[in-house]
């Protein structure tokens, strides 16, 4: 085994906190995972963990070989890409991470294009609608629509994205259309709401005359998954806060109608978060250019082409 595959391994357990955890991410099984970190302790003649029937804990030891094996894989890194960035034929595998909506409808599809480009560039995609922990889970760049709050990360913005309340005809049909966005806070209107553990989204923000203003919404469920709230709406159970891009065919379609134009939600930014460190890894570089220009052309033509005329060019 490569002493710096059990490197890898070791410093993935401690992160992640179980072999078979690591063992996902790396690639192995729990059991080569486990013969890894065996060796390392061999190799060094200390326990590096201590070990309970759920988790691994870094022993004394353990915490002080962590830090140093986290600047080492951080060289080799370092120096891998800067030989890859001089023979430029970048090598090795790339992390990213989108939430639902955006990583089927905009990134997904571009991996196996971007792929055949670098062919030796392996991508490792996670779609999730929480907000995915980049520093802890080891990813390299996170697409997503917000803003920043972490300053150990960087951002690379992508583009303004606008924002739409809207539901279906047949909810406004039983609920009728709110005329405020006051309104929207009374029990008589049902707001879908993406939630996960951890969410902030317990309120929707829009653009008054007075201001962005919060306004505390709720509705009989909520889903972590803002595809779910989309089917919903087109169900006729309530009213959603989309970026609009995700919702204008079925608004040209008639299948969703907007709301309270003059009061709209706040738009938010699509951009690409990264540590600091991994922009110098020219994987990184390529796939955010690459994806960033994906993502412009994409939502351009969401914006701007008619339903049909999508349907014909994706047929």
């Amino acid at each position: 085994m490569s002493y710096l595959d059990n490197v890898r391994v070791f410093v993935r357990v401690v992160e992640l906190g179980t072999l078979s955890a690591a063992g996902r991410d790396q690639r192995v099984t729990p059991a080569v995972a486990s013969n890894r970190i065996k060796e390392l302790e061999r190799h060094m003649g200390v326990r590096l963990f201590n070990r309970t029937t759920r988790k691994l804990t870094p022993t004394e030891h353990g915490r002080v070989f962590y830090d140093g094996a986290v600047k080492i894989l951080e060289a080799v890194n370092e120096a891998e890409s800067a030989i890859a960035d001089l023979s430029r034929n970048p090598k090795g595998a790339v992390r990213i991470t989108a939430p639902l909506g955006i990583g089927r409808r905009l990134i997904a599809s571009g991996v196996p294009e971007f792929h055949d480009r670098y062919p030796d560039i392996e991508v490792r995609l996670r779609l999730s609608d929480r907000n995915v922990d980049i520093l802890s889970e080891g990813i390299d760049v996170a697409f997503r629509l917000g803003i920043l709050e972490d300053s150990n990360l960087r951002m690379r913005g992508i583009m303004n994205c606008d924002r739409v309340l809207c539901g279906a005809p047949a909810y406004f049909d039983k609920r009728g259309v709110p005329g405020t966005p006051d309104e929207l806070i009374t029990d008589h209107h049902d707001c879908l709401l993406l939630r996960y553990p951890g969410s902030k989204e317990y309120y929707w923000t829009l653009q008054t005359p007075e201001g962005a203003r919060k306004f505390e919404v709720g509705g009989p469920y909520d889903s972590d998954d803002g595809d779910v709230l989309t089917q919903w709406a087109l169900d006729g159970r309530g009213i959603i806060n989309k970026p609009l891009f995700e919702v204008k065919q079925y608004i040209d379609e008639g299948t969703l109608v907007p709301i309270l134009r003059e009061t709209p939600p706040l738009g938010a930014q699509l951009a690409a978060i990264y540590p600091h460190k991994r922009f110098q890894d020219p994987k990184v570089r390529l796939i955010i250019d690459f994806m960033a220009e994906r993502c412009q052309r994409l939502i351009g033509r969401m914006l701007t082409e008619p339903a049909a005329t999508r349907e014909r060019s994706s047929a």
